[in-house]
């Protein structure tokens, strides 16, 4: 990288050739220290427009690194733009207690965001908790200096929370038990708006986050294509939560990728030089097979590419196999 980057401040010219995405992100990064803003923005846009898959593989990971980069905006855009899609993507992840204040802020921001506001609540609670040392674990423990403390850890957040549209079971349930890091003006005013709710208050009213309608019924356009005569749309759904570490399953309708046939062996025959001319080279591939004569399904997915030139084994922490009979099996490898 740094061989790259000389040859750019030298020449200008610097060459992308046999890079894979995680190698561009990283040399965005560095290149981002050398403080190279017309880099920086190529960079993002080869990312965004061409790697998508890569980009959406290590989510957790690249909007972490973009928050703690102001100069990567368009990569800040583009993971918002996902989560206000697909919200647990980052709440429910893992990583979630990690992020950074000003990424949790540009979420609680958005209008769009596809989240009840009891829910965002709730996050924004457990991730102060989590940034708070030295709480009590039972909140009928806290003294004053516990909510102090919280508060001073949340100040930037909470006047983000649209909280006159939270219900008023949810208030009592969700906001009371915490109603001591809030101003007393908004905890009136809160009260005050479920029990006389044309009478005027002295807080701003945020307006409602914008709810997309999401169909029930089945997809009038199936995300994977043509459809597969061995997995589900169900199956898919686990697939993609195995793919992202999620520890709960996608609901059918939020699955955040397309499963797209490169090979069937009814089709394309089941030899390797099959395989590796119609899959090589391409990121995030998943394998499916079913036994003859059971209903077992076994398959395996890699986040890197094959390659059928080079027989030197490649190294991967994402990768996985795994089981569809009765019992999901996750096994990482």
């Amino acid at each position: 990288m740094f061989n790259a980057i000389i040859k750019y401040i030298y020449s200008g010219v610097i060459s992308l050739k046999n890079y894979e995405a995680s190698a561009i992100f990283d040399l965005l990064i560095t290149i981002n220290e050398f403080m190279l803003p017309e880099l920086v923005s190529h960079f993002q846009h080869i990312l965004i427009n061409n790697n998508t898959t890569w980009l959406r593989l290590n989510f957790s990971r690249v909007y972490q690194i973009s928050f703690q980069n102001e100069n990567l905006i368009d990569l800040q855009k583009f993971c918002n733009d996902v989560i206000v899609k697909h919200p647990r993507m980052i709440f429910d992840s893992d990583d979630f207690i990690n992020l950074q204040e000003n990424a949790l802020i540009a979420l609680l921001k958005n209008d769009d965001l596809q989240m009840d506001e009891s829910e965002i609540w709730d996050k924004v609670i457990l991730w102060g908790k989590a940034k708070t040392p030295n709480l009590p674990p039972k909140i009928g423990e806290w003294n004053h200096d516990n909510f102090k403390s919280l508060k001073s850890t949340l100040q930037n957040c909470l006047s983000h929370i649209r909280y006159f549209q939270v219900s008023g079971e949810d208030v009592l349930k969700k906001i009371k038990p915490y109603r001591y890091i809030l101003e007393d003006y908004i905890w009136d005013d809160i009260i005050s708006k479920l029990i006389a709710p044309n009478m005027p208050i002295t807080s701003p009213i945020l307006p409602p986050r914008k709810k997309v309608m999401v169909q029930v019924s089945p997809r009038k356009v199936s995300i994977i294509k043509p459809s597969s005569s061995i997995i589900t749309l169900q199956h898919a759904a686990e697939i993609s939560s195995w793919i992202d570490q999620r520890s709960t399953y996608y609901d059918t309708a939020e699955i955040p990728y397309q499963f797209n046939l490169l090979l069937r062996g009814s089709r394309d025959g089941f030899t390797g030089e099959a395989f590796h001319r119609l899959c090589d080279n391409i990121l995030g591939t998943v394998v499916v097979v079913k036994v003859n004569g059971t209903n077992e399904i076994l398959g395996g997915y890699n986040p890197s590419i094959w390659k059928a030139d080079n027989w030197m084994f490649g190294e991967t922490t994402g990768s996985f196999i795994f089981s569809l009979k009765k019992i999901n099996l996750f096994l990482v490898v």
